[in-house]
């Protein structure tokens, strides 16, 4: 490597200084070489055919670099090399390799029309298409998950809450596919961030592109990318797609954040609509009472962490100039990646655990009798039967939920009540009979009714569910021909790298 000296400088104040070598080129050295190492290795052989298929290189010194790349990649195992300080960083081992076994001139043709600037950019494209593609996995077998639940379950009674009290009675199905729209619309987010990933920046060299005639689609396609990014500038100067990537991963988790929140409200001992069985749930070292169903914290703080760690990201990005600059390369990228990691624990326990709980359906009888929570169906059905307004309907109904609580009955037993309200209102007597008025407050009747598009009602559910499975089967076909295409990619770079390094 050829470094820069002042005639002044003594041997002492070269390049690299011991503390900038320990505190900066040693970790992104460890970055490269355990994160980028076989980014860097499919780079080179794509840039290197395309360098041979366009004439830039003669056949005879393509094939000279592609077998001295192969025996570099054979003899040299990036897991097992320690920093000395000797080269800047992992591509000048490389550059240096092949110049001790080519002479200067032929290994620094390999160089020609690109720079650090664009390899940069694409190995972090590279690896954050493969951390998504793996995190889009596993979000997709939560959603599965979710679905399968949903539909399980899709009858099955649960208090809803608002503002932190009972509201009104629904199904722990309708309720998780208020859960499933918000992880479809996150994955929808992750895929567009991933597909901002899946544009090529090689070419743009340092800025500009080049001067030589480079075929710039040809190295996208043998990378596996859809396509090259266009503008140049932008390829080494707009990071959205990290930007994008982590913004989309910290919604997805902030709001299964909110999920796991809820299922730690459910499954308290007051509360107890949720049932977490006893693989999940851990005893007390001290109390032998207790049933700690932890998973349900570990999901928190986890989640948690993902969030914070996408926010990070973000926030290094913040204020940076429109340029190519360190700020969004090595350690930031590397820094991001322990967000995918503790994402895809959250991921994995979540969608064990929701395919396990159950819901405890004599603690949901009872918070529904204790919380006349159907009262809002007595309201439409005085509307719909006696033809009141619903405002007056309504004054009734607050009314007769008032008397049940203070008489300590629960609200199928308190038509009297509300017959003395009805007739304090209107001054007349309810044409709805002790049997209607049991039917209207009984929770069943609350959920059947409710049958518009997304409601809680069976049909409802029903096509909820065929829409949630749609959703997910064009997830997965659209991630089945994304890996299709990319193996073909790699297929073919394989093929023509061999070509290249056979021919005499």
């Amino acid at each position: 490597m050829t470094m820069t000296t002042h005639p002044r400088d003594s041997d002492a104040t070269r390049f690299p200084d011991p503390v900038y070598r320990d505190t900066v080129l040693a970790p992104l050295f460890d970055g490269a070489r355990l994160h980028h190492a076989e980014g860097f290795r499919r780079i080179d052989r794509a840039h290197l055919v395309m360098l041979a298929e366009t004439g830039i290189l003669a056949p005879a010194e393509a094939a000279g670099i592609a077998r001295a790349l192969k025996a570099i990649a054979a003899e040299i195992d990036p897991a097992g090399l320690r920093y000395t300080g000797e080269v800047e960083d992992y591509f000048f081992l490389v550059e240096a390799e092949l110049k001790r076994r080519l002479g200067p001139d032929l290994a620094g043709r390999l160089h020609t029309a690109r720079s650090r600037n664009d390899i940069d950019h694409t190995l972090f494209k590279m690896s954050l298409k493969a951390r998504l593609d793996d995190l889009l996995a596993r979000a997709r077998q939560l959603l599965s998950a979710l679905i399968d639940t949903a539909d399980r379950e899709r009858a099955t009674l649960v208090v809803a809450y608002t503002h932190g009290q009972p509201a009104q009675p629904t199904t722990f199905g309708h309720y998780l596919g208020a859960a499933i729209e918000v992880l479809i619309r996150d994955i929808e987010r992750l895929e567009a961030a991933r597909a901002n990933c899946d544009l090529c920046s090689m070419g743009a060299a340092a800025i500009t592109t080049s001067g030589f005639p480079i075929d710039r689609a040809r190295v996208a396609a043998l990378l596996g990318f859809a396509a090259p990014q266009r503008n140049a500038y932008g390829c080494i100067a707009a990071v959205d797609y990290t930007t994008g990537a982590y913004a989309a991963l910290e919604l997805t988790f902030l709001h299964l954040g909110r999920l796991i929140q809820d299922l730690q409200f459910w499954s308290a001992f007051e509360v107890g609509q949720v049932y977490v069985p006893n693989a999940f749930v851990q005893v007390s070292s001290i109390m032998p009472q207790k049933r700690n169903p932890v998973p349900i914290e570990h999901l928190r703080h986890l989640a948690s962490q993902t969030t914070g760690r996408a926010r990070m990201m973000l926030t290094i990005m913040h204020n940076t100039p429109f340029t190519d600059m360190n700020d969004s390369e090595g350690e930031s990228q590397g820094a991001g990646y322990g967000a995918f990691d503790s994402g895809a624990r959250v991921l994995d326990l979540m969608a064990a655990l929701m395919g396990s709980l159950k819901i405890d359906g004599a603690r949901v009888a009872e918070n529904i009798r204790r919380s006349c929570i159907t009262i809002t169906e007595l309201a439409d059905t005085l509307v719909r039967r006696e033809g009141l307004s619903f405002r007056e309907a309504h004054e009734i109904a607050a009314a007769t939920s008032r008397a049940v609580v203070a008489e300590g009955i629960d609200l199928p037993s308190g038509y009297a009540p509300f017959r003395r309200a009805f007739e304090a209102a209107t001054g007349r007597a309810p044409e709805l009979d002790e049997a209607g008025f049991a039917e209207a407050v009984s929770p069943e009747h609350f959920v059947a009714v409710r049958d518009r598009f997304g409601g809680p009602a069976e049909a409802a559910m029903a096509e909820a569910l065929d829409a949630y499975r749609a959703a997910l089967d064009g997830f997965t076909r659209a991630a089945e021909a994304r890996a299709a295409r990319e193996a073909g990619a790699a297929a073919e770079l394989e093929d023509r790298f061999n070509q290249i390094s056979e021919a005499s």
